[in-house]
């Protein structure tokens, strides 16, 4: 939330002189009242006391992570059945970890889920780390203090509040318009198929603007420009890859 807060205009007059002086100019207080006013000038701007969200997320983006859901309707025997999908992504580096999928998000999953992303030498939140989430009911109280033990920091996001989550919700668009809808996935293997080769696509075939137009995750060596260019494709061709053929 930003807060705003204005001076006084006989304080802000008094300022300005002061600052004169301290230059050599002696001037009365009206006087500089008269000069500001003859040029439509305000005595002192607007302050900012508080800090704009995606300031607060540009500084500390090495240190935030933000997790949410999204659904997709998965065909099996019994009819079509809704798979909700848990990831957590690391604002910093746009890495996403697939956190779980299930048809059933009940406490014991989020419990096992926590467990997972915090166990030592293999976890993808770091100890010290700070969460983003919004305010599902899905993040029980046992899933925030199995996070909050090796120094996890919930951070709950505000009602009906989207953009606060944006980096997140941003993937999820990605995945579900660009690559999940197409398909008709029948199962949960289908399921967990397609995210897994939509993260391989993401984090090393994908060129990301909010990094330069980089990779996440960088090819060892560049190929020499003489050499041949291949294309790599995923999921029948809905995702391409060009590049240049190692030698």
């Amino acid at each position: 939330m930003l807060r705003c807060a204005r001076e006084s205009p006989s304080r802000g007059y008094t300022r300005i002189r002061d600052a004169l002086g301290n230059i050599g100019h002696e001037l009365s207080r009206s006087t500089v009242a008269n000069v500001l006013g003859d040029a439509g000038l305000e005595p002192s701007p607007r302050r900012q006391t508080g800090t704009f969200w995606h300031d607060f997320i540009r500084a500390h983006k090495d240190v935030l992570f933000a997790t949410d859901f999204f659904t997709r309707k998965v065909w099996k025997p019994c009819g079509l059945v809704t798979y909700h999908v848990l990831f957590v992504i690391h604002i910093g580096s746009r890495r996403v970890h697939l956190a779980g999928v299930t048809a059933a998000p009940h406490a014991a999953f989020m419990e096992q889920t926590a467990r997972e992303l915090t166990f030592e030498g293999g976890r993808f939140v770091d100890v010290g780390r700070f969460l983003i989430h919004d305010r599902d009911s899905k993040y029980t109280d046992s899933f925030l203090s199995l996070l909050e033990g090796p120094g996890i920091e919930s951070i709950r996001l505000p009602f009906k509040s989207p953009n606060l989550n944006s980096f997140a919700e941003r993937w999820v668009l990605s995945t579900r318009s660009q690559r999940l809808d197409r398909l008709i996935l029948f199962g949960e293997r289908s399921l967990r198929y397609a995210l897994r080769e939509y993260l391989r696509h993401y984090h090393g075939e994908r060129n990301h603007q909010g990094l330069d137009s980089q990779l996440i995750d960088q090819p060892k060596g560049a190929p020499p420009q003489s050499a041949g260019i291949n294309c790599r494709e995923r999921l029948g061709g809905l995702l391409e890859f060009y590049h240049r053929q190692a030698a």
